[in-house]
């Protein structure tokens, strides 16, 4: 038997298939603290929960195309860079089925964050509280503007925490931090990013030293406007030919 007589007897029914959903991670820093973007489910299960931004992949639909899909019709984002970050396949992660989730991770500014949730009012900001220091890994907290605990549908805490431990996994030799940030910043903004992040302060003298050291930095010479004391000089991040390439791979 060759493959294409293979391919007509063969029977797509014969083993049982789990079904393929994504999950959205849309974070940034707000206030002072890495956060999320959240929808409330309004279907069991879990109805009520909130949860990330998520939904199945169509029999015809890549990955990358119901990411999309999902990022527009429950986000309200036309655009985002959207990256893999995890496959979450734990048998008993969803009780209606066997689901398996691809999630996929956005870093968004501050003006992008703000402008998602003018665009779909419905969204949730929810701060990201990690407990544990360094790359330990563990459960995060998350927590709602009025700072109430949030118990999220599925494993969906579970995929915050994955998203933590790489978002700090990565900051001191990739990109991620100035994909936090607008084009146009300064030294004391980019340490903000680190200490959200990391949640821990760092010396000042000692981080802008290693930062500018590194060769990533370009002054501008344009300065800061509407500050209430000296104006800081501005910087853009200029990536080198070395570089690495993807904020979240």
């Amino acid at each position: 038997m060759n493959e294409t007589d293979f391919l007509k007897e063969y029977d797509p029914g014969a083993f049982r298939r789990p079904s393929v959903a994504v999950d959205l991670v849309l974070l940034g820093i707000r206030d002072g603290r890495p956060s999320v973007l959240l929808v409330k489910r309004d279907q069991l299960p879990h109805a009520g929960r909130w949860a990330l931004p998520g939904g199945f992949v169509g029999i015809d639909e890549s990955l990358d195309a119901a990411a999309a899909r999902v990022l527009r019709e429950k986000a309200g984002m036309a655009h985002a860079h959207l990256e893999q970050l995890y496959t979450f396949g734990a048998v008993d992660r969803d009780p209606r089925m066997r689901i398996i989730s691809v999630a996929y991770l956005a870093l968004l500014t501050e003006q992008a964050f703000d402008a998602a949730l003018s665009a779909m009012p419905a969204l949730l900001p929810a701060a990201i509280q990690v407990p544990w220091a360094g790359e330990a890994g563990g459960p995060v907290d998350v927590l709602s503007p009025d700072k109430e605990e949030l118990t999220l549908a599925f494993d969906h805490a579970a995929i915050l925490a994955m998203a933590m431990l790489r978002l700090r996994g990565k900051l001191d030799y990739s990109d991620v931090a100035f994909a936090l940030l607008p084009e146009l910043f300064t030294l004391r903004q980019l340490q903000d990013v680190h200490e959200a992040v990391l949640g821990a302060a760092l010396n000042k003298p000692a981080f802008r030293r290693r930062q500018l050291d590194k060769g990533w930095l370009t002054a501008t010479g344009a300065y800061e406007s509407g500050a209430a004391f000296r104006p800081a000089e501005l910087y853009r991040f200029q990536r080198s030919r070395d570089f690495p390439a993807s904020h979240t791979d």
